[in-house]
């Protein structure tokens, strides 16, 4: 995507992850636990913004869990936007299985566990199903689009799970294909783009923009 944004007066949506955190690094299920960015994260999201900077978002939204605010204050400071937080950009509640490894909770909670590797929309830990996350994301997408002009960036950022969920839930697409989209790695973003016929996916678990000369469909 170049910085002009060629070939579609349709607004975009930038959901980029935030940077990582220790419990990133030790495989920790993280959910609505609140540990900070490390220090890689921080340089990840400045350097990450850095680039993102160069979309000219007109709106930034977060997630107010602290690893979401910290990433998105780095936008925030090269762009001068406001930075808007949201409860409802907040990543998969997932109860007991929250502060635990995967080995941890398969051996603790091996049923749902199984569920959840098979596709299933299951109540991890008792907490929240993907769909459920998917209609609170975007309720708050929708929301902030409103103050987006024609071809302008709104850039969230969210969570993994968030991600997913609110690229599934305006891509119209069941929660049990919803595994077919890769995770997002740390400030990563995907790119949805508003067409004649609902939103599409763009890009998906980038890093840095496509150089201005590269094809793109004109299938719209």
């Amino acid at each position: 995507m170049s910085p002009e944004l060629p070939g579609s007066g349709g607004r975009r949506i930038v959901l980029w992850r935030h940077g990582r955190t220790t419990w990133n690094v030790e495989g920790r299920f993280q959910g609505q636990l609140d540990p900070p960015l490390d220090e890689t994260g921080l340089t990840q999201a400045a350097r990450s913004a850095a680039v993102l900077a160069a979309l000219r978002p007109a709106v930034l939204v977060t997630s107010d869990l602290q690893r979401a605010v910290s990433t998105a204050a780095a936008l925030a400071a090269v762009t001068g936007l406001a930075v808007q937080e949201h409860k409802g950009l907040r990543e998969i509640e997932l109860g007991t299985w929250q502060g635990l490894t995967r080995p941890e909770v398969a051996e603790r909670f091996a049923s749902e566990y199984d569920a959840w590797l098979a596709g299933e929309d299951v109540r991890r830990g008792h907490g929240e199903t993907y769909a459920e996350v998917g209609e609170r994301c975007t309720s708050v997408l929708r929301s902030a689009l409103a103050d987006v002009g024609s071809g302008g960036v709104l850039v969230a950022v969210v969570h993994g799970g968030t991600a997913r969920a609110a690229i599934g839930s305006l891509l119209e697409i069941e929660p049990a294909s919803w595994w077919r989209f890769s995770p997002l790695g740390n400030c990563r973003w995907s790119v949805l783009v508003e067409a004649a016929r609902g939103w599409r996916l763009e890009e998906h678990n980038a890093g840095q923009l496509p150089s201005a000369d590269e094809g793109r469909g004109d299938d719209r």
